[in-house]
């Protein structure tokens, strides 16, 4: 390697996982709500099968976020990869955030559905 010439960084495949799974657990509850609203057999509160798929994808995103940071702090930042796995890590944390949305919309489908039958 020539002097002053800097190294490139190795790559952080966490970081990408991270992007990638945040993008789904992001996408699920949409893509579910949507194909419940198409489909002849389902009901929307069907759609409800999907917040426990979602609160697992947005954890596996988090956790591989937190992974990739780690990654690149223990290589003193040769690794690369900080802001996809910042990106990574908040892209989990709203797949998280909709699939708790949903399922307070869910609650409170029931507690009306509950007080309206009595």
């Amino acid at each position: 390697m020539e002097a002053g010439a800097e190294a490139k960084p190795a790559g952080n495949g966490r970081a990408i996982a991270a992007v990638l799974v945040g993008l789904v657990a992001v996408a699920v509850m949409p893509v579910a709500i949507l194909a419940t609203r198409y489909s002849e057999s389902y009901d929307l509160l069907h759609s409800a099968f999907a917040i426990p798929v979602d609160v697992l994808l947005g954890a596996i995103a988090v956790g591989l976020g937190r992974g990739a940071l780690r990654h690149d702090d223990m290589r003193l930042g040769r690794a690369g990869g900080r802001g996809a796995a910042r990106l990574g890590r908040a892209l989990g944390v709203l797949g998280i955030a909709l699939a708790s949305t949903c399922l307070v919309a869910l609650a409170v489908y029931g507690l009306l559905t509950y007080l309206g039958e009595r």
